[in-house]
């Protein structure tokens, strides 16, 4: 039995505020400041560059990898951490293509992060072999895969809106087709179950600074399921993607299994914080937490529809047909959300009109979820949006 109350005093939470942006950057776990202390003074500081073998940095990766399979129903041994996640997708997008030469189609959504179809995209133009890039609304790429596609390419949980994605049911209808399947966990891991195992995916990537804490900056993650860890040739031939990089050989070769999906010089501090961060997880079972993501988010838009019938759901109704988010449409969204973090209700925006915010029951309880859909209410009865000061565009928002 997963006791929240727990493990929300593992994380530090500002007095005053409710967090519900962690599927944008979760908080700080509180052991990850001491973990940080740790590595920078006792490895870095008195071990220097020795600390590469006896602190393990080089084992990180790989490590920590296996912390994440487990939340993601990944088989050990086949996850990877460090670079970013546009870095990630590119490489798990290359390995597929070449693993489908006859084919030219990458198929996605409208609804796609634009990270992951600007990614595309370069990749398309640099490649320069006639590849295109499909995009049709969520709700109908099941009709698009075709014999044409070489890859379908989503992310499980919509970013704007929280729609799910059925992975199973998309997963086996590509490889009926012959296509090859990756998906982006970016709004998955650490929000709900996932069974990539199970699924059948080909190849997964997914960021570890959102639901998995590890804090702005952390690295991703890339899955290869077994059968093909042995054939995916890495496009980003890195270093310490080597089969030997301290031989120094002149020429490429390609480490055994996920390790040659490495790439650059793993971020030592960004994965110390984020292993202090999976402690947290130890204890957490995932249909637990996905069984309270769904009775909180319930809870919440039941309250706000009830108050602000000037926001509409743009989240999907059917709980089982979202992710750990609840978003709201409504005009003048982003200055609405302005005046939320002013007094203490911190969500974000999300162009041209949706306001977003992330449940996470790990430290997100039925009290915040109350006092947040009042604060709401407040904030929108009482236009306390229309101040200038709210409308003032930050470079992030």
């Amino acid at each position: 039995m997963t006791d929240f109350r727990a493990t929300r005093e593992m994380f530090h939470l500002p007095e005053g505020v409710i967090y519900l942006d962690g599927n944008s950057l979760g908080p700080l776990p509180r052991a990850a400041a001491s973990r940080l202390e740790r590595c920078a003074r006792e490895e870095w500081g008195e071990m220097l560059i020795t600390a590469w073998n006896r602190a393990g940095w080089m084992e990180q990766p790989a490590r920590i990898g296996d912390r994440i399979a487990r939340l993601i129903g990944a088989e050990p041994g086949h996850v990877v951490l460090g670079d970013t996640l546009s870095i990630k997708l590119y490489q798990a997008l290359a390995s597929a293509l070449e693993m489908r030469p006859e084919r030219r189609v990458i198929l996605s959504d409208s609804g796609n992060f634009p990270s992951d179809l600007y990614m595309a995209q370069g990749l398309i133009a640099s490649l320069g072999r006639g590849h295109r890039l499909v995009t049709p609304p969520p709700e109908e790429v099941a009709e698009h895969i075709s014999e044409e596609v070489a890859v379908l390419m989503l992310t499980e949980v919509d970013y704007r809106t929280g729609r799910r994605h059925d992975m199973r049911a998309l997963s086996r209808a590509a490889h009926a087709a012959g296509a090859l399947v990756i998906w982006d966990l970016a709004h998955s891991a650490g929000a709900l179950p996932v069974d990539l195992a199970g699924a059948g995916a080909d190849f997964a990537v997914g960021c570890t600074y959102k639901y998995l804490n590890g804090g702005p900056g952390a690295p991703a993650f890339i899955y290869t399921a077994p059968r093909h860890a042995e054939r995916a040739r890495p496009a980003l031939s890195g270093w310490l993607g080597h089969e030997a990089p301290f031989a120094f050989a002149p020429d490429y070769r390609p480490a055994p299994g996920i390790e040659r999906m490495r790439v650059g010089t793993p971020p030592v501090l960004q994965m110390a914080a984020l292993d202090a961060a999976m402690d947290v997880w130890d204890g957490v079972e995932m249909d637990a937490l996905r069984a309270r993501s769904v009775a909180l988010s319930e809870r919440f838009i039941a309250a706000v529809e009830a108050a602000c019938p000037e926001l509409s759901l743009a989240s999907p109704r059917a709980p089982e047909q979202r992710g750990s988010q609840v978003s709201f449409r409504f005009e003048h969204g982003y200055a609405a959300m302005q005046a939320l973090i002013a007094r203490g209700v911190i969500g974000d925006f999300r162009a041209p009109d949706i306001v977003r915010f992330g449940i996470t029951p790990l430290y997100i309880d039925e009290s915040d979820i109350d006092t947040a859909a009042a604060t709401i209410a407040e904030v929108i009865r009482g236009r306390l949006w229309d101040r200038p000061e709210y409308h003032a565009r930050a470079r992030v928002t």
